[in-house]
């Protein structure tokens, strides 16, 4: 089921790329965190491009189109992303592009977004076909959805601290990928101290750190009026002993609906 929050509408900070040939999907099933070697025509998965050390360089959700497979990343990583498939194609008879003549468009046809339902669909419309509008942030912050450039940034997080293995965006059964040896460890270790989770709170700004008792628990990311995306080291979350503070302003942390890891919020944050 969908919540539709938004009316049809382009997402200008994103960007397409093509990928065709024969074995594009097995091309990209041994490089990202996502299983696309079996994804049907018409479906579409979520996954990232990793750094050899396990940190995420691109998230990007991957579309097969029939003869081609689309790729929806950030506008603003899509040169460094070309530059890093081309790398890995090495002979590979396969056709890498930029296609400028797509955008990425969200609202309610083409594919559901493999992350949650409830944020609609995604699709590839042509240029100039839509407008950017409003209510996509506000529906991703709520939901606890990180953005690409916003909230996870290049190399700085872990998959799992992005929440990526609670959205399907990595599989723990597939071979290798780049980076799987890390992500694998994580998983497997439960090491992940640090998560992006929803917080509430009105005029939290970005970037700034969040206290309890003098003691930092995490910081600000991505924000809308009253609501805003937070890395979050659980553990000291666990034993804060005060209110939770940024900036002078008091905020609450919220726990979604597709959380599976343990989520302590003491009732001294509540």
């Amino acid at each position: 089921m969908t919540t539709k929050f938004f009316e049809n509408q382009l997402r200008p900070d994103r960007a397409v790329i093509s990928i065709s040939g024969e074995g594009a999907l097995a091309f990209l099933h041994n490089l990202l965190t996502c299983d696309v070697a079996t994804l049907a025509q018409g479906q579409a998965a979520y996954g990232a491009l990793l750094s050899p050390q396990g940190k995420i360089l691109h998230d990007i959700f991957v579309f097969n189109a029939g003869e081609q497979v689309l790729l929806d990343c950030a506008l603003e990583q899509r040169e460094a992303l070309l530059q890093k498939l081309m790398m890995y194609k090495l002979r590979a008879k396969l056709t890498i592009t930029a296609r400028d003549d797509l955008e990425v468009a969200v609202g309610d046809e083409g594919f559901i977004d493999p992350r949650n339902a409830q944020m609609g669909h995604r699709f590839f419309a042509a240029n100039g076909a839509f407008k950017a509008g409003d209510g996509y942030d506000a529906a991703r912050i709520s939901l606890g959805l990180a953005d690409s450039v916003q909230d996870i940034g290049t190399n700085s997080l872990f998959p799992h601290e992005a929440n990526l293995d609670q959205f399907g965006g990595v599989n723990f059964t597939k071979g290798c990928y780049v980076g799987q040896e890390v992500v694998s460890r994580m998983q497997h270790r439960g090491t992940a101290r640090s998560r992006v989770l929803p917080v509430t709170g009105q005029g939290l700004t970005k970037g700034t750190s969040i206290t309890s008792a003098d003691k930092t628990i995490g910081e600000i990311l991505s924000t809308t009026s009253a609501n805003a995306l937070a890395l979050v080291r659980l553990d000291r979350l666990g034993d804060a002993t005060a209110p939770l503070l940024s900036n002078a302003v008091t905020l609450k942390v919220q726990k979604p609906d597709w959380i599976k890891y343990d989520v302590t919020i003491p009732e001294a944050v509540q």
